[in-house]
């Protein structure tokens, strides 16, 4: 996901200081990965320089001073092409499970039970996410929609790499 993106879209829907933003992104997008306040204001900087965004003044406070970001029409651009731009498949053929078979094979481990513990974590995974979508309101539940078709290729690709284990280590001989 692209943090810039999610950042500009948030503040799309209306003004806000950079304290709220993050704090907003985190309860949206960053349940498992809280974005850090340095991010969150370096990005802010950068939109800013990039005429996304600009400031509605400062305020002071307690700490420093807190300014009040607002979208421009350059950003309400951005964001508009953003969502009509479709994102580009992009499989991690270097993912660290790819990584962990491949040097399986190579180095004659034992691949077959490397793949059947992350079936087995996969599917101990889906049935986690799945009791949390029963209660969960709807915009948490289409993520966990997502997680559970991610998860589902995920293990298309396990039972298909473990069928093909054996010409895996074949071709890895004949090529080591």
């Amino acid at each position: 996901m692209d943090k810039s993106l999610a950042l500009l879209g948030l503040v799309d829907s209306g003004a806000s200081y950079g304290y709220d933003l993050k704090h907003r992104y985190d309860e949206v997008f960053g349940r498992d990965k809280p974005i850090a306040f340095g991010q969150v204001y370096a990005v802010l900087a950068r939109m800013i320089r990039d005429g996304l965004l600009l400031t509605l003044g400062e305020e002071a406070g307690a700490g420093p001073d807190r300014k009040r970001y607002a979208i421009t029409e350059a950003g309400r651009g951005r964001i508009r092409a953003w969502f009509v731009t479709p994102d580009v498949p992009a499989p991690e053929l270097a993912g660290n499970l790819f990584a962990k078979v491949v040097l399986a094979c190579m180095l004659e481990e034992d691949a077959d039970a490397l793949l059947d513990l992350q079936r087995t974590e996969h599917m101990a995974r889906m049935r986690e996410l799945t009791r949390a979508k029963q209660s969960a309101p709807l915009i948490d539940a289409i993520a966990i929609d997502h997680a559970l078709f991610q998860i589902e290729a995920d293990l298309r690709w396990i039972d298909m790499t473990s069928a093909r284990l054996s010409d895996i280590r074949k071709e890895i001989r004949h090529h080591g």
